[in-house]
């Protein structure tokens, strides 16, 4: 059951598409208070089992006990594990123990959760305004409670079967040939490959929706070129707008009002990679659909993905911060004063993403004039709302590619989400692995990390490792940063173990992709925590480890340098299946209990639970390639499989002749 609680003046932000009257009386669970100085806080008393979980995309475990996070979509490249706030604010949480509820606050600005952080057993839920919506929802279970949720949120965005294949990236790719290589190198050593991805280098003076002359001249052609080698080339979109004179972005956004302004009516500057720039309007429903037309200039040239990118929004400085920043050295270098250095370094380090800017430029919602403090959270979902309201006018009857860095409850129905800028550390691989079921929780299913890390210089043993998750994960990309070391796979000897990885996620793809529909169809989560498929079970309900994918595995990657193989518990008896090096599958079957599993960098390990089996595709080097009408299966005998399979490209989601069912 949803129950639905108003306080104060909330600001619509469209998270919930189902219309529910609210209630007139106090929520059952908690106690809400509504302060004096304007401010809102929920408090609950945690029993001492009580686990808690949700939040999204976050940092440390899968059960948010002990510890403060802050809901603040923040440029945060450093996913510490003392970050309180990353890249999405997904206010969604689960209160599981001696009393079962779910809890959604709906509310676009700074919000704190202090999940018995401060006071060991006290769950404080806070913000500076009393003017939000409140969900409190029950149900049999933990899977019944994100069901509803789920469903009062809207259906999650579908990708294109392509999407499941995997992609290649860096930022560096500059010219026509960079894109070549990578391709040919892939071809070439038969490691299986779909995606280039196109970071800010091929724009012209990094200009949203346009190419660089120079070096992609003929661009509709160069994409044509990939296509015919089954390669979609996917770009990425920038929330800034340069400011520049004779870009026509820049000058129609000028002449229609169509950026964030400034009290006074200016427009609002800020640094980001172009230089100075303006921000879209992205909360203003014309501004919104201007900008998402916008899209169509690459469509037109054969383009089928994108990636949204900086759309927390990033700042690096504003003109008026770095006047400050310049003053502050002036006056130490006229005055120096060893005592007031460190005030100087301060004020450089603060000109990043200050909240003082943030607080300083409004958006223009239905006449009013709305500051963008007050809606920070809803920049992000609403510019990938731009582009997923836009698809569905230019390309109604297909499937466009989009994910995003920043998001909010909502943006599920127009994308997914990568991670973010992570890091070349095995902690981070394994908080990947943590993120899935929190981010499926509140509707993102496309999602996955950057696989390797994306800053600091990867090792081949974690690059190998990471992509034996990624194999599971429906966004599996590699991707790093300029100044790091290039981690293509092919930079790596013996480039035939990450082919055989890498293979492992083509055979999977009937699978992967079956199970992904089934979820986004049915409301349902495709990675779960032991906790949500064994409740009954002590051990399980604390491994945070191991995740079960779909409602047929089990998925127990290897995490740590110079691990030969790992230890995993079983709820029940299952079959334990790896993926060799050269191409064979080992299977097992295991009693209930705990296990040693060796697992080679080049194997790829995953469990099938007792009765059931997933279908298997032959080895293929493209998702075009997959021979689909020749499926085998993999598991116990007897078992049957509900397989749901389409075209990959159009929108006939909820025909029944998408699915079968294959026997074992």
């Amino acid at each position: 059951m949803v129950k639905k609680y108003v306080y104060g003046n909330p600001f619509e932000t469209e998270a919930v598409v189902t219309d529910i009257s609210p209630e007139t009386d106090a929520p059952a669970y908690g106690t809400v208070s509504v302060n004096d100085d304007g401010s809102f806080s929920y408090t609950y008393k945690l029993a001492a089992k009580d686990r808690v979980y949700g939040l999204g995309e976050n940092v440390r475990g899968i059960n948010k006990r002990g510890f403060e996070y802050i809901s603040n979509c923040t440029d945060q490249p450093k996913h510490h594990e003392d970050t309180k706030s990353l890249y999405g604010a997904h206010n969604f949480l689960i209160v599981d123990g001696e009393t079962r509820f779910g809890l959604f606050f709906d509310y676009p600005s700074t919000m704190t959760f202090d999940v018995a952080y401060r006071t060991k057993d006290n769950l404080v839920i806070t913000c500076d305004r009393s003017d939000l919506y409140l969900y409190v929802i029950t149900g049999d279970s933990d899977l019944d409670i994100v069901k509803q949720f789920r469903k009062i949120i809207g259906r999650s965005y579908i990708a294109p079967k392509f999407a499941f294949g995997f992609g290649q990236s860096r930022w560096g790719y500059r010219t026509k040939e960079d894109f070549r290589k990578v391709v040919n190198e892939h071809r070439s050593k038969h490691i299986p490959l779909d995606m280039v991805y196109m970071d800010i280098d091929y724009m012209e003076d990094f200009k949203d929706f346009t190419i660089n002359p120079d070096e992609f001249a003929d661009f509709p052609d160069f994409v044509k070129e990939m296509r015919e080698q089954n390669i979609h080339l996917v770009p990425i979109i920038d929330a800034g707008v340069k400011i520049e004179e004779g870009y026509d972005v820049y000058e129609e956004g000028i002449e229609k009002g169509y950026f964030c302004k400034r009290a006074d009516g200016s427009e609002f500057v800020a640094a980001v990679w172009p230089g100075e720039t303006h921000f879209p309007d992205f909360l203003n429903p014309d501004a919104r659909r201007w900008f998402g037309d916008k899209y169509k200039i690459l469509l037109d040239m054969g383009i089928d993905g994108f990636w949204n990118d900086m759309n927390e929004p990033a700042i690096f400085y504003t003109p008026e911060g770095l006047e400050n920043a310049k003053k502050m050295i002036k006056d130490f270098n006229d005055t120096p004063d060893d005592t007031h250095a460190i005030d100087v370094l301060w004020s450089l380090e603060g000109l990043a993403n200050n909240p003082e800017d943030y607080k300083s430029f409004y958006h223009n919602v239905n006449g009013e004039k709305i500051c963008h403090a007050d809606v920070h959270n809803l920049f992000g979902y609403n510019m990938t709302r731009a582009a997923g309201e836009a698809f569905e006018r230019i390309k109604p009857n297909e499937r466009v590619l989009m994910f995003s860095r920043s998001s909010y409850v909502g943006m599920h129905r127009y994308g997914g989400i990568w991670m973010g800028d992570n890091l070349s550390w095995w902690s981070h691989l394994l908080m990947n692995l943590k993120m899935l079921p929190s981010l499926n929780m509140i509707g993102i299913l496309y999602t996955g990390a950057d696989i390797g890390g994306f800053g600091s210089d990867t090792s081949r043993d974690l690059l190998l490792r990471w992509l034996a998750l990624g194999v599971f994960t429906p966004l599996m990309r590699n991707h790093s940063a300029k100044g790091t070391r290039e981690q293509e796979f092919y930079q790596f000897e013996d480039a035939s173990d990450f082919e055989s990885v890498i293979s492992v996620r083509y055979r999977l793809i009937p699978y992967i992709y079956s199970e992904y529909m089934k979820a986004a169809l049915d409301d349902e989560m495709m990675f779960k925590p032991l906790a949500f498929a064994y409740p009954n079970d002590e051990i399980a309900v604390q491994i945070e480890d191991q995740m079960m994918l779909g409602n047929e595995v089990m998925i127990t990657p290897v995490y740590t340098q110079n691990a030969q193989g790992r230890f995993v518990y079983l709820p029940e008896d299952m079959m334990f299946v790896k993926f060799m090096g050269d191409g064979s599958i080992y299977t097992e079957k295991m009693a209930r209990g705990s296990h040693y599993i060796s697992v080679a960098l080049n194997e790829v390990p995953l469990f099938i639970r007792e009765n059931k089996c997933i279908p298997l595709a032959a080895k293929a080097e493209s998702t075009a390639d997959i021979d689909e009408d020749n499926l085998s299966l993999i598991g116990y005998e007897g078992a049957e499989y509900r397989l749901y399979n389409d075209d990959g490209i159009h929108k006939d989601y909820d025909s029944k002749s998408n699915y079968s069912t294959l026997s074992k």
